[in-house]
């Protein structure tokens, strides 16, 4: 595969460094992805641009600037930037504050944001996240639904993928979902020779349309703003007409532009994110696939049974049998317990002994 690059012919990853950020995190995804440049280099994948790590940190005018760069450039042009765990409490709203603007300022450029455990309170705190999906460590579910009740907590998801914002839930969590990032950015082949280099737990590939990998760092700023909608909840009442006037394009112009800078017509896109969700909601729930097809925006499930069939190969019910998760919870309109969540969790990993629940706030 191609990896779109910057001017230094580099594919850069940026990881956040806040008060009480998790050092083995911050410091573990520097090595992973150093050592994803060593095992490209040994199979000889010279397509593949290296990787460059760069850490961040607010400044005290409220400003990112750069601690550490890995292969140091006078320019920078990050295409994720990663908010790692802490292993201490819940972040204190001034803090959430004070990564705000420049949080918004980096995913409207294009940055993918992604978060392991509680760095999701960080893009929730942006209002990134409102009417969206995120998951996070199971012990924090409440803590973030309650603090921000626009987010649909999906406590039983451990990686949550949604093209522009990824989420991941375990302390831990950092290693698959660095992985996660050389699968998107440089491929299935990479990221799985990266793991067993480091002899970790491969992830386990996604069948085609379960994850969509949207193009964000094209730089059209009217595609952009479209795509960040679609992302959100626009995709349930997209036509042409509403996504033209999102960019404040003319139509034609909108589909010229929208095609070159995504490669997708705007209904194939609307398709695969339609699709992607309703696989989430395959594996994670127990809806009928009407009401699936009518919650990702379908009206004739008819219609959305052909298109599922045609992008993943499998008919929703045949993807149900094949991937569902048991014990999965959405804090939401079927909002889990605590002890739910943590019974859940104790039966997946051997009935570890159960640990009582802090609140935070």
């Amino acid at each position: 595969m191609t990896a779109r690059t910057d001017s230094t012919g580099t594919l850069e990853i940026g990881v956040l460094v806040y008060p009480g950020a998790q050092s083995a995190a911050v410091h573990g995804l520097t090595d992973l992805f150093r050592v994803a440049n060593r095992v490209a280099a040994e199979l000889g994948a010279g397509d593949l641009p290296p990787l460059r790590v760069s850490h961040w940190q607010v400044d005290a005018h409220g400003h990112l600037q750069v601690i550490h760069d890995s292969q140091p450039q006078a320019s920078h042009q990050v295409r994720a930037l990663v908010i790692p765990p802490s292993l201490e409490s819940v972040p204190a709203a001034p803090l959430l504050e004070r990564h705000r603007a420049q949080l918004l300022q980096w995913h409207g450029q294009g940055t993918v944001l992604a978060s392991v455990c509680i760095g999701v309170f960080f893009i929730a705190a942006s209002g990134l996240l409102d009417g969206r999906g995120a998951c996070t460590h199971w012990n924090y579910a409440q803590a973030l639904a309650e603090r921000f009740p626009k987010v649909r907590v999906e406590a039983g998801q451990p990686l949550l993928d949604d093209g522009d914002i990824m989420t991941s839930a375990g302390l831990m969590a950092w290693t698959e979902l660095g992985l996660r990032l050389l699968e998107r950015f440089l491929g299935a082949t990479l990221a799985r020779e990266t793991a067993r280099y480091l002899a970790v737990e491969p992830m386990a590939t996604a069948l085609p349309g379960a994850q969509f990998n949207p193009r964000l760092d094209h730089g059209d700023e009217a595609v952009l703003k479209v795509q960040h909608w679609l992302q959100g909840n626009g995709v349930l009442e997209a036509s042409l007409a509403t996504m033209a006037s999102c960019a404040g394009l003319e139509q034609r112009t909108f589909l010229r532009r929208f095609r070159a800078a995504t490669g997708l017509r705007p209904t194939e896109y609307c398709q695969q994110v339609r699709v992607g969700r309703a696989c989430r909601l395959l594996e994670f729930t127990r809806r009928s696939v009407d009401q699936i097809a009518w919650g990702v925006g379908y009206q004739d499930p008819g219609a959305f049974r052909k298109v599922f069939q045609r992008i993943t190969g499998l008919t929703p019910s045949d993807y149900r049998r094949q991937f569902a998760v048991a014990g999965g919870c959405i804090w939401g309109p079927r909002k889990a317990t605590i002890s739910s969540l943590r019974d859940s969790a104790a039966q997946r990993l051997g009935n570890l002994p159960q640990v009582p629940y802090r609140s935070y706030e």
